[in-house]
């Protein structure tokens, strides 16, 4: 079996159970399994969105964690807009409110880690 386009998504967090409440309770979703250092979440058949800290003996907070999620929305201007307006009441932190950028309506938020999450029209 040949696999040509990449189906795990990884994102480094320091603390996988805080990450597992934030990103189900941000994205409405419940993970596959959980375990102490990783928990993955199907969001599409076959393609994981994991929560990783890493090898146990090298699990720290000065570990560098950053990275991007994207969560690309139907609809328009609005529905990114409703979007940040109920992420603000789950009281998550903005780093760019919403703007209009070359590919549409986009705001970006953060996870516990530093980690961006993006919210962005379809391509």
């Amino acid at each position: 079996m040949t696999v040509s386009t990449p189906n795990l998504f990884l994102i480094y967090v320091t603390d996988v159970a805080r990450a597992t409440r934030f990103y189900s309770a941000l994205f409405g979703m419940s993970p596959q399994m959980t375990t102490p250092r990783y928990v993955p979440f199907e969001v599409a058949p076959g393609v994981l969105f994991a929560l990783w800290s890493g090898r146990a003996g090298e699990v720290t907070v000065e570990a560098p964690r950053f990275s991007e999620v994207g969560l690309m929305v139907p609809g328009s201007a609005d529905a990114v807009d409703a979007i940040h307006d109920e992420w603000v009441g789950k009281g998550v932190t903005v780093v760019e409110a919403p703007h209009d950028e070359v590919f549409g309506r986009t705001f970006v938020v953060t996870d516990p880690d530093g980690n961006l999450i993006r919210v962005s029209p379809l391509d």
